[in-house]
């Protein structure tokens, strides 16, 4: 996972996905429904953005996070909740402006780069899916690839984390019954990888196997939204099963 966007590219990203939060949610209401995140509202996905921030804020600091729950009467008592999360999103900057580049704080993803990067990209990737939830809440559905603001390398980095970072968790560690592998490729020329399956778990790498008996591509974009639930706007070839069950085992939730 060393090869990430810039650290001023991911401070860039972070600010935004906080605004397309913030306008989808003026624009949709605190009441609406988020069809990507079942049972929330748009008010659900703004207090956890805001919680979000605030925690990963406070273990930059190396401060122990406020309780959730003093943090959910905060937002729920907040007179602006949009204000409200847009000072979180100050918060988190600042903090990963403050921090020192060989920052000593753990880090919770394997390969992962150094520390304040690592947290940087963390967010990064944290609030650019939810802003996608919070155009899809405005919308009534999941947006399209063409209708995304963010650039196909920041979609590329967020593959890179998920596949690499994620995917092989104990937490999380898709398995299959007998040994498969699906190749993932952007059509931009932005990554390759390869994901392999087996009753024991997933390991991922960079590269795509030619020889995968399921191939996903799309548009870096429609890739990187597609493997975070957020859209099917992927071409899968071969064998679909595979790829079908590695996301509903794959379901990050915070």
């Amino acid at each position: 996972m060393a090869n990430t966007l810039a650290f001023a590219d991911l401070g860039e990203g972070i600010g935004d996905a906080t605004a397309v939060l913030r306008n989808n949610a003026n624009s949709a209401g605190l009441g609406a429904a988020v069809p990507t995140c079942p049972g929330w509202t748009m008010l659900d996905l703004l207090t956890h953005q805001g919680m979000a921030h605030r925690w990963a804020a406070a273990s930059l600091r190396h401060e122990q996070p406020r309780p959730d729950a003093e943090v959910e009467a905060e937002a729920t008592a907040a007179a602006d909740l949009l204000q409200w999360l847009d000072d979180g999103m100050v918060e988190l900057l600042n903090a990963l402006a403050s921090a020192p580049e060989d920052l000593d704080l753990p880090f919770f993803l394997p390969e992962a780069p150094p520390a304040r990067q690592a947290w940087a990209r963390r967010q990064c990737h944290e609030t650019t899916i939810h802003g996608v939830d919070a155009m899809a809440a405005r919308l009534g559905r999941v947006p399209r690839p063409d209708e995304l603001w963010f650039a196909p390398a920041l979609a590329r980095d967020g593959i890179d984390e998920l596949l690499l970072g994620f995917a092989p968790r104990r937490r999380y560690n898709p398995k299959a019954d007998a040994a498969t592998s699906i190749a993932v490729v952007t059509d931009d020329g932005l990554g390759a990888w390869t994901i392999e399956l087996t009753p024991e778990g997933c390991t991922a790498r960079a590269g795509a196997d030619a020889d995968a008996p399921t191939r996903v591509s799309g548009s870096a974009r429609a890739v990187y939204v597609g493997l975070w639930n957020r859209g099917e706007d992927v071409r899968v070839e071969g064998n679909p099963e595979p790829l079908q069950s590695f996301l509903q085992q794959l379901r990050v939730a915070w």
